[in-house]
């Protein structure tokens, strides 16, 4: 995917539009247990003590299951403006296997 080097958008500490230079960042990790799913799992039953759930405690029967590793990361776009040179980010990213600066 092709992107250009610079863009005009909003800058959040200037507040105005102004130039932004566009970088790709290594697309970071997420944390394993983040406080929701600690939540839902809390909820589904699992971290409660041993023995039996009734009918929770067998598996969902599942027909196919999707496997295999995902073709492509999602991009992690910063904006640094031209003006107070601070940078901010993209808050969705988007799937692309490359992506190149024209």
């Amino acid at each position: 995917m092709k992107l250009p080097k610079t863009i005009k958008r909003y800058c959040p500490f200037c507040k105005k539009h102004t130039e932004h230079k566009v970088m790709l960042n290594k697309r970071k990790n997420p944390r394993s247990m983040t406080y929701g799913s600690k939540l839902r799992a809390k909820r589904r039953g699992l971290a409660r003590g041993i023995g039996n759930r009734g009918r929770y405690s067998k598996p969902a029967i599942t027909k196919f299951k999707m496997t295999g590793k995902k073709s492509s990361k999602k991009t992690d776009l910063r904006y640094e403006c031209r003006i107070c040179k601070k940078q901010h980010m993209r808050s969705k990213g988007f799937r692309a296997k490359r992506i190149e600066f024209k």
